[in-house]
């Protein structure tokens, strides 16, 4: 199959053609002008649960295939396991051959060709990586090591470990100036963004952040802001990208903030972030005082974001909903829906990444990895209105792994995840897990087991259950860790039971 490209229209053959090319922009990460999308593009998400890198070709929004890492938790956890484990980050280099995908877990960068789909290599770094970027030459490869306390400069071409960058307690994320001059490291353990100047390795400017837990950052295409997101606080901030690096703003957008990308086009420049609390993306108008222009519903815990070469879309994952969501950034509407694996994290889009063939190669199915289900806990409890979870299943085989993502629970407090015999929290309950919330009052839990009784004929009341003798089936509920008696979430009777 030949590769097609988005064509301009005949008309642009008649005097006055070019007229439309007067919006042309710049776009992330390199301050590149307008790349037309095409089926040479493509975009990778990664997917931590499966241990997989989905693939989508974007001209037709369709899923190709998924690259294997490594194996589903928890066969993973082997004790004589060799792939990678929790599939996480994700970076592309300049020239668009290679995609950097980052494994917390076992503590890896491998290197894919987007040409081939093949592992060109692995490296190993310290304890808990966690997003790596390509220099905008293209020469160098920077790992935050989140575990520990520096950046992991690496040789892409050698690939191997050449040098570290020191920098405080759990560097969350690097991105770069497209002109190359600075990096900025933000932190996930330490409220500090260190402005690093990139020929000396030296930190120029330490910058403090709201709170503690940044997960992202991203730089504009025009060089001139920085924009970070604090998933503990519900936050994005806004500082300069040149010297003094003022701080611009402080925007609060809500519980689960994850990712921030920009899109140009003729409407504007604009920041589109995740908020998983509300399943949104929220668009802002670029500005001295950024305004808040679009909200945008997509479905549960968006997580990663990246626009396409020319702005025109922007792509989201899904981390409960296991899809990718692509967005016509001129009219702010979902275009498409896109089955991808599970409990996707980070997400890019590479333009021009296949040059020949049909870019297939070395993919397989998405398989066990594309089934899930998806429920819905509600409030339960006066005093906590506006609480509410989603919560996936996603298929381990066997087994299967629990996601559940909540909002507006009291904050920094702790709160257990149970399962009950019916719907209305009577009953036996048999604990899943103990958490404590953000300061936001938002939290993510986990918890692996023989859990499909949950999404069985989701939907169906206590009563009817009762009545038909479907004793089996299980209920998730949440409760104060100090009184269980207390429902403060409860399954949702429109709880879905949707499959990839």
């Amino acid at each position: 199959m030949k590769i097609r490209r988005r064509l301009l229209p005949v008309l642009c053959l008649l005097p006055g053609a070019f007229a439309p090319q007067a919006f042309a922009q710049l776009q992330v990460p390199f301050g590149r002008p307008d790349i037309p999308v095409s089926n040479a593009d493509r975009v990778y998400a990664a997917d931590q649960t499966s241990n997989t890198v989905s693939v989508i070709d974007p001209y037709n929004n369709q899923m190709l295939g998924v690259i294997r890492l490594g194996n589903p938790v928890p066969g993973a956890l082997s004790a004589l396991y060799k792939g990678q484990l929790l599939v996480h980050g994700m970076g592309f280099s300049p020239d668009y051959k290679t995609v950097a995908v980052v494994s917390v877990a076992s503590n890896s960068v491998s290197l894919i060709d987007t040409g081939t789909n093949a592992v060109k290599g692995v490296i190993y770094v310290g304890r808990s990586p966690h997003e790596a970027f390509f220099t905008p030459d293209g020469r160098e490869l920077w790992v935050t090591v989140r575990g520990e306390d520096y950046v992991s400069v690496i040789d892409p071409v050698a690939m191997k470990e050449i040098r570290r960058i020191q920098v405080d307690n759990g560097p969350g994320m690097t991105m770069f100036g497209p002109d190359g001059h600075y990096a900025f490291v933000c932190s996930s353990f330490t409220p500090e963004l260190a402005v690093i100047d990139v020929a000396s390795d030296q930190i120029v400017k330490r910058l403090p952040q709201a709170s503690p837990f940044c997960p992202n950052i991203a730089v504009s295409p025009e060089n001139d802001e920085v924009w970070f997101t604090l998933k503990d606080t519900g936050q994005v901030q806004v500082y300069s990208a040149q010297p003094p690096f003022d701080l611009k703003a402080t925007l609060h957008t809500g519980s689960i903030t994850n990712h921030v990308n920009f899109v140009n086009n003729k409407n504007g420049k604009f920041a589109y972030v995740t908020i998983g609390g509300e399943n949104v993306v929220k668009v802002f108008r670029r500005g001295a005082t950024p305004q808040l222009v679009a909200t945008i519903p997509v479905g549960n815990l968006p997580h990663g974001i990246w626009p396409s070469g020319d702005g025109s879309r922007v792509y989201v994952a899904l981390e409960n909903g296991e899809m990718a969501v692509a967005i016509d950034t001129l009219t702010n509407k979902v275009m498409a829906r896109i089955p991808i694996g599970q409990t996707t994290q980070a997400l890019v889009y590479v333009p021009n990444a296949v040059t020949a063939g049909n870019g297939t190669a070395n993919l397989m199915p998405l398989g066990v990895a594309g089934i899930t289900a998806r429920l819905h806990l509600e409030a339960a409890a006066s005093s906590l209105p506006n609480a509410q979870a989603s919560v996936a299943v996603n298929s381990l085989g066997q087994l299967d792994l629990l996601q559940v993502a909540a909002e507006n629970l009291m904050p920094t407090s702790q709160y257990q995840l149970d399962l009950t015999e019916s719907g209305d929290g009577s009953g036996k309950l048999e604990p899943l897990a103990v958490f404590t919330t953000q300061p936001d009052g938002s939290a993510i839990v986990q918890a692996i087991g023989p859990l499909k009784k949950l999404a069985a004929e989701a939907g169906t009341s206590a009563s009817e259950e009762r009545e038909e003798g479907k004793s089996s089936r299980q209920f998730l509920i949440v409760t104060p860790a100090n009184n269980p008696s207390q429902i403060v979430l409860r399954q949702s009777s429109n709880s879905s039971t949707d499959h990839d």
